[in-house]
């Protein structure tokens, strides 16, 4: 429980501090990222569990990546990270999840997420800012990828890419897990920055 409280103390220091470089009150960050103000005041207190939707909701509001919300500074040049030390920003009802592993310094920082999807599990996700690219490619298995309510397969060894400011879900097909790397590419701006 110690290491979830100091991630919640980095969470809530790290929203408040993009919300005022931002220059927004509580209540219009709420109201730009369809959230409520008691929300976010919890959020800034530490206090709270917000889910993966808020989250992203709050980083694209922002401009910045979601792990921008929830890293602490930067101890070395290189970073090595475990998925087995990243717990899932979101885990489905059928054992499918998504970890975001980590996120690149610099103008145009770069997410690297890691999900599992299983056969029939499907994760919706709301369109993200302009200049937002997102990149999926499968190891394993088969997922489908519906980019604006079209529906692209994609299998083991293929790469697929499409802009993320248009309603996309990500669902997994086949017999078997599918097991994939995906990235989102952050449009370059001042506010980018981790």
């Amino acid at each position: 429980m110690p290491e979830t409280n100091a991630a919640l103390r980095t969470l809530a220091h790290n929203v408040r501090a993009a919300r005022t470089r931002a220059g927004l009150s509580l209540d219009e960050l709420g109201r730009r990222a369809t959230v409520s103000k008691g929300a976010l005041v919890a959020l800034e207190k530490a206090q709270g569990n917000p889910n993966f939707a808020t989250l992203v909701r709050l980083a694209d509001t922002l401009g910045v990546s979601v792990s921008a919300l929830m890293e602490g500074p930067s101890e070395s040049r290189v970073r090595v990270v475990a998925a087995d030390t990243v717990m899932p920003l979101w885990a489905g009802a059928e054992g499918s999840e998504a970890r975001l592993m980590l996120t690149t310094a610099g103008p145009a920082p770069v997410e690297v997420w890691r999900w599992k999807l299983e056969p029939g599990e499907e994760y919706p996700s709301h369109p993200h800012q302009t200049g937002v690219v997102e990149t999926v490619s499968v190891t394993s298995g088969r997922m489908t990828l519906i980019v604006d309510g079209t529906e692209h397969a994609v299998e083991a060894d293929q790469t697929a890419t499409f802009d993320g400011d248009a309603p996309h879900a990500y669902r997994g097909t086949g017999t078997e897990t599918c097991h994939l790397i995906m990235t989102v590419h952050l449009p370059p701006g001042p506010a980018s920055t981790t």
